[in-house]
C-alpha cells in the first residue's frame, strides 16, 4: 500500500508497538519516513534533525524521531526551504505568534509566485494563439521584450498589452 504526497509515492508505515526508549537504526527510520538515508544524514548536518546515539558506531534514533522527519516533509511540501524550517522549529521556543510570522511570510511568498506563474501561463496562452510564425515577430512580444528592459516583470507587462491593469486581468479571471 502506498500513499502519495506531492506526486510522489511513499510506503505506508503502520505504527509499530514497541517498547518505550526503543531506538531504530537509519535504515529502518528512513524506511518508517519514507526518505533515504542520506537524506537523514543530511537534515543532521544542517541542524534539524538532532545528531543520534551510537550502538557500535551505528545510528540509532528515537521512534519518536518518525514524526520530526514527517514534519520536515510536511514543511518541504508547503514550500518552506531547510533554513525557514530551523526558523519555525525554533520559533517554538521563542513565542506563540513567531511560527505565525514565518508562515504569513511564506504565503506571501508563495501568492508572489502563483501570480508569476499565473502571468506565464497566460502569456504562453497568448502566443500560442498569435498569428506570427515568428512569436519575435509579434508585436505584443517586442512591447513585452521592451517592458522588461524597462524593469516591469511579466505579471505587470502582460496584462497591459491587453488595455488592462494586473488587478484589473486578475478580476476578469485572466
Amino acid at each position: 500500500m502506498s500513499r502519495s504526497h506531492g506526486g510522489q509515492s511513499k510506503p505506508s508505515r503502520a505504527p509499530e508497538v514497541k517498547g518505550p526508549g526503543v531506538l531504530i537504526t537509519i535504515g529502518e527510520l528512513a524506511r518508517r519516513a519514507g526518505v533515504s538515508a542520506s537524506a537523514l544524514r543530511y537534515y543532521e548536518e544542517v541542524g534539524l534533525l538532532v545528531a543520534p546515539v551510537r550502538v557500535s558506531g551505528q545510528r540509532r534514533y528515537p521512534e519518536s524521531a518518525a514524526r520530526l522527519v514527517a514534519t520536515i516533509q510536511l514543511y518541504s511540501d508547503a514550500g518552506f526551504t531547510l533554513a525557514e524550517q530551523k526558523a519555525l522549529m525554533a520559533s517554538h521556543e521563542r513565542g506563540p505568534g513567531e511560527w505565525r510570522r514565518l508562515a504569513r511570510r511564506k504565503l506571501a511568498e508563495l501568492d508572489e509566485q502563483i501570480a508569476r506563474a499565473q502571468a506565464a501561463r497566460d502569456a504562453i496562452s497568448h502566443g500560442l494563439c498569435c498569428p506570427h510564425e515568428d512569436i519575435t515577430q509579434c508585436p505584443n512580444f517586442t512591447t513585452g521584450v521592451t517592458a522588461w528592459l524597462a524593469g516591469r516583470p511579466l505579471s505587470e507587462s502582460h496584462p497591459q498589452l491587453h488595455g488592462r491593469r494586473p488587478h484589473q486581468a486578475a478580476a476578469a479571471g485572466e
